[in-house]
């Protein structure tokens, strides 16, 4: 009896030993990445991949994982064959496996569904069409297991990097980021960033890291440090934060934001816009939160019995419904319970039914006796569902968003006014029941006051003035005096340039400004936030009136000082900031003064007659 072939696997770590692993007839065959060589699939040992590299390339025995990896990278740029020659057949095999395994990735199918049912499929359709010929081809494309996984690996890690590098060109980037916890149990966290690239503003998902453990900001913060280590990114050209509601990302002292502001001081930390609006639309009268409860019984009543859902199927085919099936409600998930509401509303008829049916007279009871809450609740968080949708558009910013919520503002108070004059026409469900609805148009009048002053609470900027944005929104029809004062000659410039009038009428409030030279948009868009991160008044005056000739040497002059302005002495210490010099300015009491720090090598004209020390002795330092 002959033996059985045992076909060995390629591992990652081989490429230690200078191998990486190219596919034959569905065999994975070791290549060497110096050489080009390729081995037979009873090599893929470690003991004979080792003395391949000890008898052929000794020189290298020394050099680290990485230097082999970078072979790695030249040899995948070039296309080889079993003998290490460049041939064309094989590249255009390489990209097919590399196409069929992005489609397997999109579809979320396992990996190993190429080779069982998509080759086979694929060969048997081009041997009837094409020919036999044609079907062998298809030999030559390495769909195997292992390989549709790496090819999805390179895929990712290629654009992740296309990514990386696009952000890194970027003068600014804010990012958004967001924890929760998948059906494993798992914490996640997922990173989206926004940067400007060939003069438009871009949005891509940046990366998706496990939490291990714990996840506190500390955590976190972690996690995003190690990824800008990792990929070059800069914090220093950090912009924004958008974050949820959680204490961890929104504490004021250990909270996501305020770590990250310890390492950018210009970020602007932002509670994200969809996440309030969920918060504020779960307020409910509690008599309407009683009976939603009681709507969420009903369904797991019959959802949670496999017997109960088939016959309330049957029951629905038999009567003509235009659905058969319950949805569950989740409560993490934003537009569940409008969908679940809407869905019971539908079949509402039907349910009477069956629940008598049943003998669960308490849930019927219930049913029939609350359908004017029903359908209110149907119609109300149907429009909640609508307002979330508006606000997950993609490429949103705050203005678009400030907009929407202060358009539901403004129905909400069109709303009280018109159910108080027994009016009830945008609540079509309602209007459709028949009977009395003076009732429900209390409870409704109460929700909708809830709701007005829940929005009211959780987005309070809307009802604030926006006039020193204005100039952002549009510049050419804002005045001169909404601008900084330092930015008014260069604002004047660009508010009667008639190419850039012409630029902001054909293009996209993002995409104008992205536009724009890059030291203008950081100066424009950056000063008010730099200024406002200063918390020190002082501070404030100090910068403003040293005349920085950028926001980065704005930003370095603030760091530098801002720690010192009150002394504690009358000498200005400051030997850990070697290369600046200070003078002596206001007089605060006894030992107590502010000091103006500047870089020593600074030509010091505007500093003449102010008496300038040089750093002191440490061991009166602060």
């Amino acid at each position: 009896m002959a033996g059985r072939t045992v076909r060995r696997k390629y591992s990652e770590d081989y490429i230690k030993f200078g191998f990486t692993c190219q596919e034959k007839d569905g065999m994975e065959l070791p290549q060497c990445v110096i050489c080009f060589k390729v081995l037979g699939n009873e090599s893929l040992k470690p003991a004979k991949l080792k003395l391949h590299l000890e008898k052929c390339h000794p020189s290298l025995l020394q050099k680290d994982k990485d230097y082999f990896e970078r072979q790695l990278s030249a040899l995948k740029r070039q296309h080889l064959d079993s003998s290490g020659t460049f041939y064309e057949k094989t590249s255009n095999a390489v990209r097919a496996s590399y196409i069929v395994a992005y489609k397997v990735a999109q579809a979320k199918k396992p990996h190993t569904i190429v080779e069982q049912l998509v080759l086979p499929c694929a060969k048997e359709m081009v041997r009837l069409v094409v020919g036999g010929d044609a079907a062998r081809k298809l030999n030559d494309i390495s769909v195997s297991n292992n390989t549709v996984s790496r090819r999805i690996d390179d895929i990712s890690q290629n654009i992740s990097e296309q990514v990386v590098d696009e952000i890194k060109k970027s003068p600014l980037f804010p990012i958004q980021l967001d924890e929760s916890t998948d059906v494993s149990l798992s914490s996640q966290l997922m990173v989206f960033a926004r940067y400007m690239v060939d003069g438009d503003v871009k949005e891509e998902f940046l990366f998706c890291k496990t939490l291990d453990t714990t996840t506190r900001a500390q955590d976190v913060l972690e996690v995003v440090d190690n990824f800008f280590d990792a990929n070059g990114l800069d914090w220093k050209n950090l912009v924004g934060v958008t974050i949820d509601g959680a204490p961890a990302m929104l504490g004021s002292r250990s909270g996501f934001q305020a770590l990250v502001k310890q390492r950018a001081p210009l970020v602007s930390a932002i509670h994200c816009f969809i996440h309030r609006e969920a918060l504020a639309s779960k307020t409910l009268p509690d008599h309407l939160n009683a009976i939603f409860k009681g709507l969420v019984k009903v369904v797991n009543y019959i959802k949670s019995s496999a017997v109960n859902t088939r016959l309330f199927r049957k029951l629905c085919e038999d009567m003509g419904s235009d659905f058969e099936v319950l949805l569950l409600y989740t409560s993490v998930r934003w537009l569940s319970a409008g969908n679940v509401l809407n869905r019971i509303f539908e079949l509402r008829e039907e349910l009477t039914f069956f629940l008598q049916s049943q003998g669960k007279e308490d849930l019927r009871n219930m049913l029939t006796q609350s359908e004017l809450e029903l359908a209110y609740l149907a119609d109300i968080f149907g429009i909640l569902n609508k307002l979330n949708l508006q606000l997950q558009e993609k490429c949103a910013n705050l203005f678009s968003h400030q907009g929407i919520i202060r358009a539901f503002l403004e129905k909400l108070e069109l709303w009280i006014g018109r159910v108080a004059s027994d009016n009830l026409v945008q609540f079509p469900c309602v209007d459709a029941v028949l009977g009395e609805k003076k009732g429900i148009q209390m409870q409704i009048l109460e929700h909708l006051r809830k709701l007005r002053d829940e929005f009211q609470h959780y987005f309070p900027e809307v009802d604030m003035t926006r006039d020193e944005l204005s100039f952002i929104r549009n510049p050419f029809t804002s005045d001169v005096h909404s601008v900084p004062e330092d930015l008014q000659e260069e604002f004047l410039e660009l508010k009667n340039d008639l190419a850039a009038q012409d630029m902001y009428q054909r293009s996209t409030m993002e995409k104008f400004w992205a536009s724009m030279i890059a030291p203008n948009l950081l100066a424009i868009l950056l000063w008010d936030q730099f200024i406002d991160a200063l918390d020190s008044a002082e501070v404030k005056v100090q910068v403003m009136q040293a005349q920085p000739r950028s926001t980065q040497e704005a930003l370095a002059r603030a760091l530098k000082f801002k720690s010192y302005i009150r002394s504690s002495t009358s000498t200005f210490q400051a030997s850990r900031y070697a290369g600046f010099k200070a003078r002596k300015g206001q007089y605060h009491g006894p030992g107590q003064y502010s000091w103006d720090v500047f870089p020593a090598a600074e030509d010091a004209e505007q500093y003449q007659g102010a008496e300038v020390q040089e750093d002191s002795d440490s061991s009166s330092r602060e």
